[in-house]
């Protein structure tokens, strides 16, 4: 599902080069989930854009649902990302102009799939969405904000899921209950998830943990 081989990133800051990752090598199969862990600023978050295909490695090659990334053009990426992944990062990137439903189904309508069913439903029961379902999104807080954004990643079904710190700013029963969402779409589906976290007790919920440390990933018990 997700390949990553020999991946090497540096970052110059101005007088020396700083080599964040290091000879990167990770799979994640089809229906498997992956936490990444790791002190803050030791390049979890570059792994990611580089594994979602957002931004380029110095050296290696990431292959998605079998293919090198490198031997797609832009049109392709682009379909790649609409009807295949799904991302969740940091910066939520919501839609303005639209509401909070309207940007929930996006990608959906994208992929011309159906407004409502059981699945959609649920995202919106679990992520306490119902109450602010035509709310511009200029207007919601943070945490709101951050929701929605997991809701729209989630709701077109993806074969394989980014998510950057996904429950950063949520407190701790909507956090689990969103790692159990994520968890329930990997085993119903088939989905890939790669997580990025800081917090041991949300990356308990995958399948797989990794950390992230001097430039090289070690698998954790």
């Amino acid at each position: 599902m997700l390949e990553l081989r020999s991946i090497f990133k540096s970052f110059h800051d101005g007088e020396s080069d700083l080599q964040v990752l290091r000879g990167i090598d990770l799979s994640v199969a089809a229906g498997q989930s992956v936490a990444l862990l790791g002190a803050s600023g030791n390049g979890k978050s570059t792994l990611l854009q580089i594994a979602a295909g957002l931004e380029d490695a110095d050296s290696g090659e990431v292959r998605v649902l079998g293919r090198p990334l490198a031997t797609m053009d832009e049109r392709q990426l682009a379909m790649l990302r609409r009807r295949r992944l799904g991302f969740v990062f940091q910066q939520f990137n919501l839609l303005p102009g639209l509401n909070v439903l309207d940007n929930m189904l996006f990608q959906r309508r994208l992929n011309r799939m159906p407004g409502q069913d059981e699945w959609v439903d649920e995202l919106i029961q679990v992520l306490e969405l119902g109450p602010m379902l035509k709310r511009p999104v200029e207007v919601l807080s943070g945490g709101q904000a951050q929701r929605v954004a997991i809701a729209r990643a989630l709701a077109h079904k993806p074969q394989l899921l980014f998510a950057d710190e996904p429950t950063g700013n949520l407190h701790d029963t909507l956090s689990r209950q969103i790692m159990a969402l994520m968890m329930k779409l990997v085993t119903g589906s088939g989905c890939s998830l790669l997580l990025v976290t800081h917090n041991r007790a949300m990356a308990a919920f995958t399948a797989r943990r990794m950390l992230l440390e001097a430039g090289h990933l070690q698998e954790l018990e």
